[in-house]
């Protein structure tokens, strides 16, 4: 697979390719439905799979910190992707010049004359251009005018829902990770690497691996049994907690801590995965230490029966 940052970085295609477009936040069950289908075309047309993304994303533009919380960070989106037999990424910056592009610029400049598509698959619930007025119909006519086929992404159904973005994170936010991982294909989980952090929990008796989230907003907050990857091509057991910490300074930055069960090495640096299995409970702030203390010990002991049970 082929990253490209921007239009200036992406080379002529000159017999086309197929195309699909998305935010893929997640890269859902759903989403790779889409990329089957898209695959399948490329297969018949004999030409490349290209799949654009914006960052940020359209919504974080338009509504700031009140937009939806993100599922995945960009690199977190590029690894996945990475897994797929897609040939371009094509990564497009979100801005004020891309937020009033005309529709129908759009289809010319971008879809015609630089990507020369061949095959759309799209959602009909999408929207592109300045006031939101290009949509499915309008490709399904412009693709008439410019000789390329439009087709329906169509709903991935489970249990009768449509598998969305917004229903993962609906189900994150209470708690429910078993279907959460239905609808992804995978359990949720983070990647970053492993930062200094202020030493409180080795002060405590429970060293941790601190991962910062880099998000306006989180889709999972609170204490959860969890497995690493990234060492060693081992999995590990642990106990992690997201949030602000509020027993210590409840700043605004959410930070991702994993305690990991008899294991002492130095991983500062490290590039790792961290795997949401179970929720234990919700971030709460303690009037002591000593408190907080007795609480990670019955987490810890929560956490190893979950695994032991599972």
């Amino acid at each position: 697979m082929h990253v490209i940052r921007g239009l200036a970085h992406l080379e002529p295609l000159k017999n086309g390719c197929v195309l699909t477009i998305g935010n893929f936040d997640g890269l859902h069950l759903g989403h790779k439905a889409v990329i089957d289908k898209l695959v399948q075309q490329g297969e018949r047309l004999d030409l490349p799979v290209v799949v654009i993304i914006f960052e940020q994303q359209p919504l974080e533009y338009f509504l700031g910190d009140n937009a939806p919380s993100r599922l995945m960070r960009l690199r977190e989106k590029v690894i996945q992707f990475s897994q797929l037999p897609i040939d371009e990424l094509l990564i497009l910056r979100f801005n004020r010049h891309f937020a009033d592009y005309e529709a129908d610029d759009f289809v010319q400049e971008l879809l015609v004359d630089k990507l020369k598509v061949k095959h759309l698959v799209i959602g009909d619930d999408f929207h592109f251009g300045k006031a939101r007025r290009g949509n499915f119909a309008l490709l399904k006519e412009r693709g008439q005018q410019f000789g390329f086929e439009v087709e329906d992404t169509q709903s991935c159904l489970q249990a009768e829902h449509r598998i969305s973005s917004t229903l993962i994170r609906d189900a994150l936010g209470v708690g429910n990770l078993k279907l959460a991982k239905q609808m992804l294909g995978r359990d949720y989980s983070v990647c970053g690497r492993v930062a200094h952090g202020d030493k409180r929990g080795r002060t405590l008796g429970f060293p941790t691996a601190n991962i910062e989230m880099f998000r306006k907003n989180t889709p999972v907050d609170g204490v959860f049994a969890v497995t690493m990857t990234g060492i060693d091509n081992k999995e590990f057991q642990g106990v992690a907690n997201v949030g602000t910490r509020p027993t210590f300074d409840g700043s605004s930055k959410v930070i991702l801590e994993t305690h990991l069960f008899d294991f002492n090495q130095e991983i500062y640096g490290s590039y790792v995965e961290v795997h949401f299995k179970h929720k234990i409970r919700n971030e709460i702030r303690f009037e002591s230490l000593e408190q907080l203390k007795t609480q990670i010990n019955e987490d810890v002991v929560v956490a190893k029966q979950f695994f032991q049970s599972s």
